[in-house]
C-alpha cells in the first residue's frame, strides 16, 4: 500500500491534519528506491522541511513517475510552500488516475484548497463537491465548501454593485457630455448670433456712411447750382446796366 499525506489544509485558520502513512511495499508494483525516497520524503515534511520534502518525493517520482503516492505527497509539500499553481497540476494527476475512492477523495479535498487560494473559487467548489461526492464524511470538505460558495457569493455581489457603479458612472459620463455638447452649442449659437449682430452693425454703419455721402454730395450739388444761379443773375444785371 501507497504512503499517503492526509488532507491537511484546513481553511479559514483551522489547524492541519498533516497525519502521513508510512510508506509499505507494495507487491504488485514494488519499486525500493521509490519507497526509500518517499519515506524520506515523509520524514522531512513531517519537519515542516518541506524543501526538502519536495526534493524527495521528486527522486521518488524520478524513480517511478507513475507514483500516486509521491505525486500527491509532491503536491501537499508545495502547497505548503506557497507554490499553489504547481501544486493543482500535481493533484490533478492524483484525480486523472487515482482509483482508491478515499485516496481520490483526498486528492479532490486538497485541489479543492489549491483552487481556493488561487482565488479559483468556481472551480474549488466543484473540487469539494466531487470530494464530499466520494466521502460524505469529510466535514472539512463541507465546511470548506461552504466557505468558497460564500466568497463567490461575495464576490458576485461585488461585481454586481461594481458594474452597476460603472453604469451610473458611464451614465453620467454621458449625461456630461451631453451637457457640454448642449453647452457647446449654445456657445456657438451665440458667437453666430453676435457675428451676425456684428454683420448687420456693419451693414448699417455702411449704409450710414453711404446716406452721409450720398447727402453730402446732394448738398454740394445744390451749392453748385445756388452759385451758377446766382452767376447767372449777376450776368443778367451786368447787361441791364
Amino acid at each position: 500500500m501507497k504512503s499517503y499525506i492526509l488532507p491537511f489544509i484546513l481553511l479559514f485558520g483551522f489547524s492541519f491534519a498533516d497525519n502521513i502513512h508510512s510508506a509499505e511495499k507494495d507487491e504488485v508494483k514494488d519499486n525500493k528506491a521509490e519507497r526509500v525516497e518517499t519515506r524520506k520524503g515523509n520524514s522531512e515534511y513531517k519537519s515542516n522541511n518541506y524543501v526538502s520534502s519536495e526534493i524527495n518525493y521528486r527522486k521518488a517520482l524520478e524513480a517511478n513517475s507513475s507514483s500516486q503516492t509521491a505525486t500527491y505527497n509532491l503536491g501537499n509539500s508545495l502547497y505548503k510552500q506557497g507554490k499553489y499553481a504547481d501544486a493543482t497540476e500535481e493533484f490533478k494527476k492524483v484525480v486523472m488516475t487515482e482509483t482508491d475512492e478515499s485516496k481520490l477523495s483526498e486528492a479532490w479535498h486538497n485541489l479543492g484548497n489549491s483552487y481556493f487560494m488561487q482565488k479559483q473559487l468556481p472551480e474549488s467548489i466543484e473540487a469539494y463537491k466531487n470530494a464530499l461526492r466520494l466521502n460524505p464524511k469529510d466535514n472539512d470538505a463541507r465546511y470548506n465548501l461552504r466557505m468558497a460558495q460564500l466568497m463567490l457569493q461575495q464576490q458576485q455581489q461585488q461585481d454586481q454593485q461594481q458594474n452597476k457603479e460603472d453604469k451610473e458612472k458611464q451614465q453620467q459620463n454621458k449625461d456630461q457630455q451631453q451637457n457640454n455638447n448642449k453647452q457647446n452649442k449654445d456657445q456657438q449659437q451665440n458667437k453666430d448670433q453676435q457675428q451676425l449682430q456684428q454683420s448687420n452693425m456693419s451693414q448699417e454703419n455702411a449704409q450710414q456712411i453711404l446716406d452721409a455721402m450720398q447727402q453730402d454730395e446732394r448738398n454740394t450739388q445744390e451749392k453748385v447750382r445756388k452759385a451758377l444761379m446766382e452767376q447767372h443773375k449777376r450776368r443778367r444785371t451786368d447787361k441791364e446796366w
